[in-house]
């Protein structure tokens, strides 16, 4: 059975130019990302977003502006549903308090699911190290649109 897949992600860049990226593990498989997540059935994508930056980060966000929604399709990787997947701009309420990190895949501990934060400026975010298909996409209009700005 193919079904769709609605996934929802924060772009939040800080002061220096530099956007939050999310480095993952579960089932054995690793991957970086923008933080977010699937959308939860009667949520909205607004309220689906607050609520996957709570749950990642423990952090309370202000959504900003719409940046990009998938147009073209991609399969997930992990079962046969079609996934699309709407990018905001985000900002925090508050600062982070999270434990950053330097290196892509540096985990404090070992389990199923582990997760750690890097912030990466704008302008060396490495397409080759943003692992899914619509995130590389995301990460290409980032720089195109921080090289227009003239930042």
């Amino acid at each position: 059975m193919s079904y769709f897949n609605v996934r929802v992600y924060g772009l939040l860049i800080n002061e220096y130019d530099e956007v939050l990226v999310s480095d993952e593990q579960e089932y054995g498989f690793r991957f970086s990302k923008f933080p977010g997540g699937g959308l939860e059935f009667g949520e909205g994508l607004i309220d689906g977003l607050k609520r996957e930056f709570i749950e990642e980060c423990n952090a309370e966000i202000d959504v900003l502006s719409h940046f990009y929604t998938t147009d073209f399709f991609e399969k997930s990787s992990f079962n046969d549903s079609q996934v699309i997947s709407v990018y905001y701009l985000v900002k925090e309420k508050a600062p982070l308090e999270l434990s950053f990190k330097e290196k892509i895949y540096d985990f404090d501990d070992l389990g199923e699911v582990l997760q750690a934060f890097r912030w990466v400026k704008i302008q060396d975010l490495s397409i080759d190290e943003i692992t899914f298909k619509t995130d590389k996409t995301v990460a290409e209009l980032l720089k195109q649109q921080f090289k227009i700005s003239g930042k």
